[in-house]
């Protein structure tokens, strides 16, 4: 597959943003225990949230891997 300079731009604008969530959401999450002291100190509210970040973490996580890969491919083809 041929790559394309806009095509790279644009996986790497994505992967910027999604950098850029993922930091939020771990910022979120710390916030959380900050307050609570520890996950046996959460509110059941908290613990519901905690878990929810913690899933869109993991995929953000895992949609990064993936552009990285892609990246890295792109890159050594040239």
């Amino acid at each position: 597959m041929p790559d394309n300079g806009n095509d790279t731009h644009t996986r790497v604008d994505l992967y910027r943003q999604i950098v850029l969530e993922y930091e939020r959401i771990n910022a979120e999450i710390a916030a959380l225990f900050a307050r609570g002291g520890g996950s046996d100190h959460l509110t059941d509210a908290d613990r519901t949230r905690y878990r929810q970040l913690s899933r869109r973490r993991d995929e953000l996580q895992n949609e990064m891997r993936l552009l990285e890969q892609q990246l890295l491919n792109d890159d050594s083809v040239d």
